[in-house]
């Protein structure tokens, strides 16, 4: 076959590309572990939180020497996939749509500990939603919960520290503000099924909600479960990472959850 040299120069171009688009996914060199985050894709406050959640993940990755791969939907998932990955990350995704052969992979993945978890805000949009039932499996390992509402005209909060012993609290005030949350509330406290780590205190609510639940959890662990795994409920929007202790938070549960 006779190729002209345009045709040549073209081929060679895209050759080029992709090997170039390649290297800014791989890193350069070997790397300790690699993590997972899923996320969907879309627009709006969620999807701009995980934008900005990338910018400090890539910041851990280089400074941890692991790398972080992104999916958007649960296709892939299985337990071949979930193997390479030390910490599978929930961006935001919600506990519905997945596949059966992804919920049987993760179940398996928590309940062995052949990696770690952790949960950010809308991963405990958890009930029946879009047609789809609830997972019954997911409610227990967030400690027998489900969703009920959430505040819709947002609301500033304090959040209060209630184990600053565990890794995941490190270099954390007793206490710390969150600006403009939607707050969810949950079927009941899972205090008696999960070790909580912090809880939000609803009379600091500005401004004034009635959706309130008495203690009301909003970072926990299950260690019932053999995998390090955690949930923050925080996340709705981007600006959270300007607050210091929340992006400390953030740090410090992606390294714990990861073993580190």
């Amino acid at each position: 076959m006779i190729v002209s040299k345009t045709s040549f120069f073209f081929l060679l171009l895209v050759c080029i590309a992709s090997v170039a688009a390649h290297a800014l996914d791989t890193p350069a060199h070997p790397v300790e572990f690699r993590v997972v985050a899923i996320a969907e894709p879309g627009h709006g406050s969620h999807n701009d939180f995980v934008e900005a959640a990338k910018v400090v993940l890539q910041q851990l990755a280089t400074e941890n020497d692991f790398a972080v791969d992104y999916i958007s939907n649960t296709d892939a998932i299985n337990d071949a996939f979930l193997a390479k990955y030390r910490l599978f990350i929930q961006l935001n995704y919600p506990p519905y749509r997945w596949t059966p052969v992804a919920k049987k992979a993760f179940q398996r993945y928590i309940t062995r500990g052949t990696g770690g978890w952790v949960g950010f805000h809308h991963a405990m949009l958890l009930g029946d939603f879009d047609g789809f039932k609830m997972w019954p499996w997911y409610s227990h390992f967030m400690g027998d919960i489900r969703y009920t509402s959430y505040i819709a005209q947002f609301a500033t909060a304090t959040v209060k520290v209630d184990d600053p012993g565990h890794p995941a609290m490190k270099g954390l005030p007793s206490s710390f503000a969150v600006q403009r949350e939607e707050w969810y509330t949950w079927s009941k406290s899972n205090r008696a099924n999960v070790h909580v780590l912090a809880s939000v205190d609803e009379s600091a609510y500005e401004p004034k909600s009635m959706i309130t639940m008495g203690d009301h959890p909003v970072v926990w662990t299950n260690e019932h479960f053999k995998a390090r795994n955690i949930y923050i409920f925080m996340g709705h929007h981007p600006g959270l990472f300007q607050n210091k202790d929340f992006t400390q938070l953030f740090r410090n549960a992606v390294l714990w959850g990861a073993g580190q």
